[in-house]
């Protein structure tokens, strides 16, 4: 039933639509379910390449079964700020870091940085990201030493000289840029092979198509985020009035 959990027969369908090559919209078309459940039900059980519906069915009964059980004495949830639904707010974050995941992101990584951006204050203590992820201390070094490698993340110290790693606006900017330095180097590697291989022999002239495609995207890249990162500060503009006071009228 679309809507409904997953059965055992339908992740079996999965699994098989994976080995057939099949895209998931196909799968999920076939299964009568939404994309975005498919999408998250893979990534969530080892990826297309390691898929298995049996082990994914018993991890799914797992899950399910500890949210059932009662929670120690005296354990309370944190409760969210703004009047937010806390199972919406924790279903949003699952469905933030299958899409991070699809983009090419680990697992772990997915997670701590859906964990920081959604977060109000944008920045968390290693112990905190570990405590609201329930994963050791080592798995969160391990993704943010990937995060900031990648300019997602940067570092800082607190009053109490924690460090903390902290999401904020420009941190997307830094991304792109990031991004863009390192398709920059690959133009001039690849420029740098056609000297080696040997102008205008077949390798050479690959070589120097694939450098001017990727300087193309380097500068279009840089462009486009110098352009665009006003938007990343900008403040949502407030809603108009949707019933306005009636003036009084002119004769």
């Amino acid at each position: 039933m679309p809507g409904g959990r997953l059965t055992q027969p339908e992740r079996q369908q999965i699994a098989l639509g994976l080995a057939d090559g099949l895209a998931y919209a196909e799968i999920a078309r076939r299964l009568d379910r939404p994309t975005s459940t498919v999408t998250r039900e893979v990534l969530r059980n080892g990826g297309p390449t390691a898929y298995r519906a049996d082990l994914a069915h018993r991890a799914t009964e797992h899950r399910a079964q500890r949210r059932r059980q009662p929670a120690p004495r005296g354990a309370q949830a944190s409760p969210q700020p703004h009047g937010r639904d806390a199972e919406a707010v924790h279903a949003y974050e699952e469905t933030f870091t299958t899409v991070l995941m699809a983009s090419g992101m680990p697992k772990m990584t997915a997670r701590v940085m859906a964990c920081l951006t959604l977060t109000d204050s944008g920045s968390l203590t290693a112990s905190e990201l570990a405590r609201h992820l329930q994963v050791s201390p080592a798995s969160i070094s391990k993704a943010v030493a990937f995060l900031d490698s990648q300019g997602l993340v940067r570092r800082e110290r607190d009053e109490r000289r924690r460090e903390r790693y902290v999401v904020d606006n420009d941190v997307w900017y830094q991304s792109m840029m990031a991004s863009a330095r390192a398709t920059a180097h690959l133009v001039e590697i690849a420029r740098e092979g056609v000297g080696v291989l040997g102008p205008r022999t077949p390798a050479a002239t690959r070589l120097e198509n694939i450098a001017r495609f990727a300087d193309f995207v380097s500068e279009s890249i840089t462009r486009a985020a110098e352009q665009a990162r006003a938007i990343l500060h900008a403040q949502p503009e407030p809603d108009p009035d949707p019933d306005p006071e009636p003036g009084p009228e002119t004769p």
